[in-house]
């Protein structure tokens, strides 16, 4: 009784340090202080949970931590800032299908009854779902498949028939009198990683972000349907908790983009006759270099810098951490706008202005910066597209009109840094450039900041 007392005194314990942890993940200045209390908290529920099992022998769960710990611990050092949107994609795979192998464990060594067959099969088909659909998004963030969505006659029919059979496998499953062995089995694993990768194929590639924050609310429901298969509370504590958030952050996101979910999810299905509604956007990009912009700058008394996907492709979040010193230095108020989908993952921007020690009172939310923007003296857009596009708000037919974006058209000058012209994540061109307060800096954005710099020097 005092060893059960223990233990569940100890799953308590881990049970605050997760919703501690969250807590603190919720803000940027505690975030690396809540990630650690959260994994204090996960080490107590894995070592209690491992010791409570009555375990002999170790030998393969040391080789599993051995060995799955060096490969993340490699992989986690070379990836690269760009990289952590596909990251966080397989981060959820790898947790979908840990729980889908939990689920598919418990069919040995007992009797299992009808209730816990059915949270074994929601184990097993939310885990194929959520491993399946996150290498698809792994997939078309790494750009390895089309980033966008793939869609084709009869989709929606062919989804339906595939859920039916899911369900119907589901039952016979439950019903079958040796599941472990049972043919509906396989069936419901194969099915369950086919529905992941059809819910999906037809999601563009800038509704990713929000996807990713699905997908992680999935594997953490997984989680949760494997502690009631296996009767664990702390990782039905740990699994609820993971799903709940990311269910969220989702419609957070979705809210900052204007969209339901079920908008996000199933938009593609109809993406073939939906093209073409948007006006075309015609005009002349004035083009200036860094020596222009310097001069604009020096004169300036404030500055916004709006950070998108092409800071981190060109990784320059430390140049542009140089830049606000040098502009402060002179006088200037310097300040950051952050859209919530900016970049391919939720928080992107966060991390990279973190990763460069960016105070994190200088992270300006969206709704904060538009009242202020038309006092700004320059605006800064470093590669950032979409959620900047002033189409949003003046072009009806735009397929993201309605979308709030940053309103840096607003500001009294423009400064937008691209490679080219080209359309952002959406495919949607950008009235933005043809303004007259706009002005481009063509070229990578470390260089071109990097000569502004010098020419403050």
């Amino acid at each position: 009784m005092g060893i059960e007392l223990l233990v569940n005194l100890s799953y308590v314990a881990a049970a605050v340090l997760f919703i501690f942890g969250l807590k603190m993940l919720g803000s940027p200045a505690t975030a690396r202080k809540g990630n650690l209390v959260s994994a204090i908290g996960m080490f107590i529920a894995v070592v209690v949970t491992l010791l409570d099992q009555s375990i002999i022998d170790f030998k393969w769960i040391v080789a599993g931590i051995v060995v799955g710990g060096a490969i993340g611990a490699l992989v986690a050092r070379r990836v690269e800032m760009t990289g952590m949107p596909e990251m966080v994609a397989l981060f959820n795979g790898f947790g979908g299908v840990a729980s889908l192998f939990v689920g598919w464990a418990a069919l040995y060594g007992f009797e299992a009854t009808t209730f816990e067959l059915i949270t074994i099969v929601l184990s097993i088909l939310i885990g194929g779902v959520t491993f399946s659909g996150s290498m698809v998004a792994w997939g078309k963030l790494s750009e390895r498949i089309s980033g966008k969505a793939i869609v084709f006659g009869g989709q929606r029919v062919f989804n339906i028939m595939l859920i039916l059979a899911i369900l119907a496998s589901a039952v016979m499953f439950t019903l079958s009198t040796g599941p472990a062995t049972s043919i509906y089995l396989y069936l419901v694993i194969g099915l369950s990683l086919l529905l992941g990768i059809m819910l999906v194929i037809p999601i563009g590639g800038a509704d990713m972000p929000v996807v990713i924050s699905l997908l992680n609310s999935y594997s953490g429901l997984a989680a949760c349907a494997a502690g009631i298969a296996i009767n664990n509370i702390i990782l039905i504590v740990a699994g609820a908790l993971v799903g709940a958030s990311g269910i969220i952050l989702t419609q957070i996101m979705c809210k900052a983009m204007n969209r339901s979910l079920s908008n996000v999810l199933f938009s593609g299905f109809s993406a073939v006759s939906a093209g073409g509604a948007a006006a075309k956007i015609e005009g002349e990009a004035k083009a200036m270099t860094a020596e222009d912009a310097y001069y604009v700058l020096e004169a300036a008394a404030s500055v916004v810098i709006v950070p998108g996907y092409g800071m981190a492709v060109a990784q320059a979040q430390h140049v542009v951490k140089e830049l606000q010193e040098l502009l402060e230095k002179n006088g200037a108020e310097v300040v950051y706008a952050i859209h919530p989908v900016a970049g391919r993952m939720p928080g992107h921007m966060n991390v990279l202005l973190a990763e460069a020690d960016v105070s994190y009172d200088l992270l300006l939310e969206m709704d904060a910066i538009n009242p202020r923007m038309e006092t700004f003296d320059v605006a800064i857009v470093i590669g950032a597209n979409d959620v900047v596009n002033p189409a949003a708000r003046e072009m009806e037919g735009s397929p993201i009109y309605g979308m709030p974006v940053i309103n840096v058209d607003m500001a009294r000058n423009v400064f937008v840094m691209k490679r080219s012209m080209a359309s952002g994540f959406a495919g949607i061109d950008n009235p933005l450039f043809f303004k007259e307060n706009t002005r481009m800096l063509f070229g990578d954005a470390k260089e071109m900041l990097g000569n502004i710099i010098k020419a403050f020097s």
